[in-house]
């Protein structure tokens, strides 16, 4: 499969023009590097047979810019270099903004997604799998409703993989995201939350 397989063209691009992708330096993008491998934490507790996941470098084909910052973009990739979905850096940059996000939890939550979608588009496969409900996940700041939307200002917090819940519509954080190995799943996991419900005050 060609790694050009998900990169988008501009009118009369050719993928054969471009440079070929090449995997991160190491140190190169320290944020998204810290926060990959928290997320291949998960993916080593779920899928343990599956390789980490990388940082892959599609060039724009433009010179660098005299900062020396790469234009191009970086992708969550499988280990042989495929990845499907969007960049996890900031590629149209205005002067003096950072390739990466500043905001930890955002990082973490931008890598968290892009490996999802990797991993669930290539592998063909829910990932990861909320233990209790059989269902996937996806990253969310902790403690959001159904009803959160991205962008909500009251949603802070390092992310969690959040599930839907069943059909009761109990939906819940599974975990915080890279701590998957360690979370309680099934019963232990519902008197978990009938425990912190009571802590509240809530039914």
């Amino acid at each position: 499969m060609s790694h050009f397989s998900y990169v988008s063209l501009g009118p009369g691009q050719d993928w054969q023009d471009l440079p070929e992708p090449r995997q991160a330096e190491p140190g190169q993008w320290p944020k998204l590097e810290a926060a990959l491998a928290v997320v291949n934490r998960d993916l080593r507790a779920t899928l343990p047979g599956q390789g980490p996941l990388i940082l892959l470098v599609a060039p724009s084909g433009e010179p660098s810019p005299p900062s020396g910052v790469d234009r191009g973009q970086v992708y969550v990739a499988m280990p042989d270099g495929r990845w499907h979905g969007n960049p996890v850096n900031a590629c149209d940059l205005e002067e003096g903004d950072p390739p990466e996000p500043d905001d930890p939890a955002t990082v973490l939550t931008v890598v968290a997604d892009a490996a999802q979608e990797t991993v669930t588009e290539l592998l063909w496969q829910a990932w990861p799998v909320c233990g209790e409900h059989g269902m996937g996940m996806h990253p969310r700041p902790p403690g959001t409703s159904d009803g959160w939307y991205p962008g909500e200002t009251d949603a802070v917090g390092p992310p969690v993989w959040w599930c839907r819940g069943g059909r009761d519509g109990d939906c819940h954080d599974a975990s915080p995201v890279g701590e998957l190995g360690a979370a309680p799943e099934g019963k232990q996991h519902r008197e978990l939350r009938h425990g912190e419900r009571e802590r509240d005050g809530r039914p």
